[in-house]
């Protein structure tokens, strides 16, 4: 039997950036639980998970590498970068200085990967409608000028999570076969969510 080998899962290696707050760990809790947690709770140096993805053709291990945004933890990033398949750059749609800081992220992970990395730009928080400081196309355009990736999500209303994972999955090596139509019919609106108006309003006040 020992002949028989089972083929080992590809793993990518996805490290996710950003200044603090701007819901990196949320992003990634609503990924692998599918929740949301109001409480901030920043994260301490380097937190690690790994999750399989069942695509249409084929398994993936995603490992999921979050970092801390604050600058006293900045020394440890490069190291996470450096063999990386992914960097996953995140922002708050609701404040302008994490967008226009995502391009020294953007720059950091070139120096240490050159070409050789997936970027993804994401405005997180699209929730915060009344709030927003950056619209969605400074978002796209700023991806166009620095060649990455680009989508909005909200990791509170679940809105384009999985959209997002898919759209980094379909771009990894290897991945070309997953047809590009299929790509753009994506957009995951989440339906379950859809009806959570009413929930928000009940915890409102006092």
């Amino acid at each position: 039997m020992a002949g028989v080998s089972v083929s080992a899962l590809a793993k990518y290696k996805l490290v996710f950036l950003g200044d603090q707050s701007v819901g990196k760990t949320s992003i990634i809790t609503r990924f692998m639980y599918d929740k949301f947690d109001n409480t901030y709770q920043a994260t301490i140096g380097i937190d690690f998970l790994s999750k399989t993805m069942y695509l249409e053709d084929r398994t993936i291990r995603l490992q999921l590498w979050d970092t801390a945004g604050q600058e006293r933890f900045r020394s440890l990033i490069p190291s996470y970068i450096r063999d990386s398949s992914v960097a996953v750059i995140v922002y708050d749609v609701a404040s302008r200085q994490t967008f226009l800081n995502t391009v020294k992220w953007i720059e950091e992970v070139r120096s240490e990967r050159g070409n050789d990395v997936i970027l993804v730009l994401v405005g997180n928080k699209t929730d915060l409608l009344d709030k927003r400081q950056v619209s969605t196309e400074e978002g796209e355009e700023k991806s166009r000028e620095l060649n990455v990736m680009f989508i909005e999500a909200s990791a509170k209303a679940g809105f384009n999570i999985k959209a997002l994972f898919r759209k980094i999955a379909a771009a990894l090596p290897g991945m070309e076969t997953l047809s590009s139509s299929k790509q753009d019919d994506m957009v995951d609106v989440n339906l379950k969510t859809s009806g959570g108006g009413d929930s928000q309003a009940e915890g409102g006040c006092c």
